[in-house]
């Protein structure tokens, strides 16, 4: 298993192609990419809109992986470039991104898409060239309070509260990618979507 990233980019993205790593291997010995979508730099860092990167990170860390000896680096828009290199299906490119819509910390994986007006989703689907055939997990951020701007609200840092639910779905995330490489989509969207809330869990 491979980890891309950049300081200077807008995706964090790992790239799994042998089945012969723990936990992370795939039956049908065909490579996945999995991207993670944020904004690069301190700025940004540890806010709402980067919990694809912190998607990304959680999986690299499971896997000992440091992000800070990763060879292979890209840009957001070099995304359709690795999947045309590497002949992977879309299919099998899962990109990671939060969304506004969802319940804060609350997690849904889904086959396809639009772009339901997230601005990385719109680059990746146009390096994609307008295909929105492959799959995605969300990351419930919440919807702002009031009054306020979704474009401020998505650079707020979390509460103590809330950091602990994101990094319960992060490890549920994590969860679901290894369900997904291992066993397929349906079995990981099932675990995914029908998760219950980390306060009915607990």
């Amino acid at each position: 298993m491979s980890l891309l990233s950049s300081p200077n980019s807008s995706a964090s993205i790992a790239s799994t192609a042998s089945p012969s790593i723990e936990p992370t291997k795939s039956k049908r010995k065909e490579p996945w990419l999995i991207v993670g979508l944020g904004n690069p730099g301190n700025k940004f860092a540890a806010t709402r809109h980067n919990v694809g990167f912190e998607m990304v990170d959680t999986i690299a860390e499971a896997e000992g992986i440091s992000m800070s000896s990763v060879s292979f680096k890209a840009l957001l828009e070099k995304v359709g470039a690795i999947v045309s290199y590497y002949k992977i299906p879309l299919k099998q490119v899962l990109v990671i991104f939060d969304d506004l819509d969802l319940p804060f910390a609350k997690l849904r994986l889904l086959p396809k898409g639009g772009h339901g007006g997230h601005n990385g989703m719109k680059s990746v689907i146009n390096h994609f060239k307008g295909n929105v055939g492959f799959p995605r997990l969300k990351i419930g951020i919440g919807r702002p309070p009031g009054k306020m701007d979704p474009a401020a609200f998505v650079l707020r840092s979390f509460t103590k509260q809330e950091r602990e639910e994101l990094n319960f779905a992060l490890q549920r995330g994590l969860e679901a990618v290894q369900i997904l490489l291992l066993e397929g989509f349906d079995k990981s969207a099932t675990f995914v979507n029908s998760a219950k809330k980390i306060e009915q869990i607990g």
